[in-house]
């Protein structure tokens, strides 16, 4: 009796391993894939800023589109954009209208005024958005949620 308990658990004690063996040979891939898919997906940051015109801040067009704020896309996906926004301390806010961002892509968008290119965004303004100083942009997406901050200047951390 004791011989035939102890085969009978050497066999289900082998079912089990060999199960358990077999979930996670499956399991694996599988979070593998899933790992990939979250890595493949886009992240779209503001990546770059020059808040401070180069040279004297004489409100000219080409001052203004001197300050701007650079947005990448560090994923292999494009990202619509259409309804997001950027906006500033100040409450200015600038929102991207039918922008598709490509894969590892910058998009520029400049303060003035400007032709719009797949490169380059004009927020036609004519006034300085940025304070050189201290300010902090937010990037939003459709959805009102924080996608990225950058802050500059007295009172503020770098990136957040």
């Amino acid at each position: 009796m004791t011989l035939s308990a102890s085969s009978a658990t050497r066999r289900i004690a082998a079912t089990v391993l060999t199960a358990g063996a077999v979930v996670s040979a499956v399991a694996l891939p599988a979070s593998a894939q899933d790992h990939d898919r979250h890595r493949s997906q886009a992240r779209v940051v503001i990546s770059d800023v020059q808040a401070d015109s180069p040279g004297r801040d004489n409100g000219s067009n080409r001052s203004l589109n001197r300050e701007w704020i650079e947005i990448t896309n560090q994923g292999r996906r494009a990202v619509n954009l259409d309804g997001w926004t950027l906006r500033g301390d100040n409450g200015n806010r600038y929102r991207f209208d039918d922008v598709r961002l490509s894969g590892h892509t910058t998009l520029r968008i400049h303060t003035g005024v400007g032709r719009d290119t797949r490169t380059d965004l004009y927020q036609d303004r004519y006034h300085y958005v940025w304070d050189n100083y201290s300010d902090t942009a937010t990037l939003r997406d459709d959805r009102g949620r924080t996608v990225d901050k950058e802050s500059w200047g007295r009172g503020h951390h770098h990136r957040r």
